[in-house]
């Protein structure tokens, strides 16, 4: 059996803007196709003289008395209202709202994790909800919650403010911060401080491999001096030299004596 098909009961959508025929007022205030106030005249009138020059005529200040008209293009006047619009939607800076929780006992690795993502959060200009979550009893001692965000607004000062002091709602306690102007600004941009700390780490690297570069190539100094000091084996192999000359000698006197 097939589905019925549904209908859309709703009237459609239609320009409330009142031109031509729809204008059904006895007199307007004319304004014409130049810009310049041609003054009060009947509307029966004004469609003429919007006619006799291939233009529409628009209803500007319905509010008016009498109503205001003028003599345009409409189709080309909702054009450029329509891009004007989208202009705007483009250059309209769009806020979002992060929310990160924390409890009063958290431990300091945590605290410094979920401190990275709000810093993250506020260096792309969003907004940033505090939670503290107390638990059982820990909802009697709201000042260590307080002190938490305290703390967290304070280290977090360069590139965040405090939009909403601390607030305790039941068992929760929550602040906003905003981004500063300097990151609204550019000055505290992720990009650059992540560079810079690329930059940084980087030449301690290649600092670091520069002067193990240089200690593998110099050579190790007792070894050059056993090699090339004559106190190793060039004494050694000198010292037989000797004994042989002085054997000779010894040698050549006993045979002399003999003789």
């Amino acid at each position: 059996m097939p589905v019925p098909r549904k209908f859309d009961r709703r009237p459609p959508e239609r320009d409330q803007t009142r031109t031509n025929d729809r204008i059904r007022v006895p007199e307007v205030r004319l304004i014409g196709d130049d810009g310049k106030q041609v003054g009060i005249v009947k509307t029966s009138d004004a469609l003429a003289y919007a006619q006799q020059r291939d233009l529409d005529l628009v209803e500007v200040a319905p509010d008016a008395r009498p109503p205001v008209v003028r003599v345009l293009d409409y189709s080309k006047y909702k054009y450029e209202q329509a891009q004007k619009q989208k202009a705007a939607r483009r250059h309209q800076q769009q806020i979002t709202v992060r929310e990160i929780k924390f409890r009063p006992k958290i431990a300091q690795n945590d605290y410094d994790t979920k401190k990275g993502h709000v810093a993250r959060f506020l260096r792309n200009r969003d907004k940033v909800k505090i939670t503290i979550m107390f638990r059982g009893r820990e909802v009697t001692h709201p000042e260590r919650g307080t002190a938490l965000l305290d703390r967290l607004a304070g280290e977090l000062s360069e590139i965040g403010v405090v939009e909403q002091a601390p607030v305790q709602d039941g068992r929760n306690m929550t602040m906003l911060l905003a981004p500063s102007r300097a990151v609204l600004a550019g000055e505290k941009d992720k990009a650059s401080d992540e560079r810079q700390d690329k930059g940084s780490d980087g030449s301690e690297d290649k600092a670091s491999d520069g002067r193990r570069s240089r200690a593998s190539s110099e050579p190790d100094a007792e070894a050059v001096s056993a090699d090339s000091t004559p106190n190793g084996a060039g004494e050694a192999a000198d010292e037989p030299v000797e004994e042989t000359a002085a054997s000779g000698a010894r040698g050549s006197r006993s045979r002399g004596a003999v003789a």
